[in-house]
């Protein structure tokens, strides 16, 4: 878990306090690994919607993420960086897998073309 306590000389100045917000997860240990998916569409048209990712290391271990709250805009060429956390850290990825979704039942499925992907740990930046 988080050691809240030690941040506190970090998070609230000597002037006015400040509220600081830790990603916990439901399951234990309660841990959230946040991740950054910053990706590039190539769709002529808008597409708005929600972006699940699915990460598999190379022993064929699996951990999806959450689907976001907030739907996302993607257009032609435009950059959209998502946060997306999972429940486990996976050191060494070997597959990313997306899920676009615009939760409407009724209507047209849409595909989501992506021409460039990164995604980065936010807990350990150096990989």
């Amino acid at each position: 878990g988080y050691h809240a306590d030690g941040w506190k000389k970090k998070l609230v100045p000597y002037s006015s306090p400040t509220k600081a917000y830790f990603d916990t997860s439901d399951q234990d240990p309660f841990c959230t690994y946040n991740y950054l998916l910053d990706i590039i569409t190539w769709n002529k048209s808008i597409r708005r919607g929600f972006i699940k990712v699915k990460i598999m290391d190379y022993a064929g271990n699996t951990v999806e993420s959450q689907m976001n709250s907030e739907a996302s805009t993607f257009q032609q060429y435009k950059r959209v960086k998502i946060l997306t956390g999972f429940h486990q850290d996976v050191e060494k990825i070997a597959k990313i897998s997306l899920t676009f979704s615009t939760k409407t039942l009724v209507g047209p499925k849409h595909k989501l073309r992506i021409l460039q992907m990164k995604l980065k740990s936010l807990n350990n930046p150096e990989r």
